[in-house]
């Protein structure tokens, strides 16, 4: 029972802090805040986390790991849909696609692209956190896209890696411009110009 107690606090922890850089950024982001958001003790808090920068790094952890697990959710329900890797790309772009349609707000941001503005803050460890989360991304899309080149040859010759870092740049550009904007079907909107750019140098009618 402490275990899935203490489990459970660390949990509400990271949920207040990440609301918290997401609205505000680290720096602005005081302990106090979070322990009035969580309802605990300040001794309560430092048990879980000895400094800030302990929150920083489990912070960071934990939403590269959820990256990681929805890259690959999302790629493995598309490989069960198809055997060709071309309609697998299209497929799990289309499922990016469906969840970006359904999105009623902005969405929250980017823990990424938060860290990275205040990147002066971080040591290299935990900025490196996120560079492997991207590279890890890049592998696996640009890996998918030459195996649709082997049996799909395209209209032009592009570059694998660089077109996968473009559906990042299009997540992280498309979050801000939504927030700014306040206009949520900017990251459907651009994440269908992607998937349509893929159908044309596929020749995908």
């Amino acid at each position: 029972m402490a275990t899935r107690n203490s489990t459970e606090t660390r949990r509400r922890i990271l949920d207040a802090a990440q609301e918290l850089v997401l609205k505000q950024g680290f720096s602005a982001t005081s302990i106090d805040q979070i322990l009035d958001r969580v309802g605990i003790t300040k001794g309560a808090f430092f048990y879980h986390y000895k400094t800030k920068n302990d929150l920083a790094r489990a912070l960071i952890d934990r939403y590269a790991q959820s990256e990681s697990e929805l890259l690959r959710d999302f790629m493995q329900r598309a490989e069960r849909l198809s055997k060709d890797p071309l309609q697998q790309y299209l497929i799990f772009l289309g499922l990016f696609l469906e969840m970006a349609e359904g999105m009623d707000d902005p969405f929250p941001g980017c823990l990424f692209a938060s860290y990275c503005y205040e990147s002066g803050l971080f040591d290299s460890e935990t900025m490196g956190v996120i560079a492997f989360s991207m590279l890890e991304w890049r592998h696996v899309l640009s890996r998918k896209l030459e195996e649709a080149v082997a049996l799909h040859p395209p209209a032009m010759e592009f570059h694998s890696e660089s077109l996968a870092d473009m559906l990042t740049g299009i997540f992280e550009g498309a979050f801000i411009m939504a927030r700014a904007m306040k206009e949520p079907k900017i990251f459907a909107q651009q994440l269908l110009h992607y998937k349509q750019y893929v159908e044309l140098l596929f020749h995908v009618a």
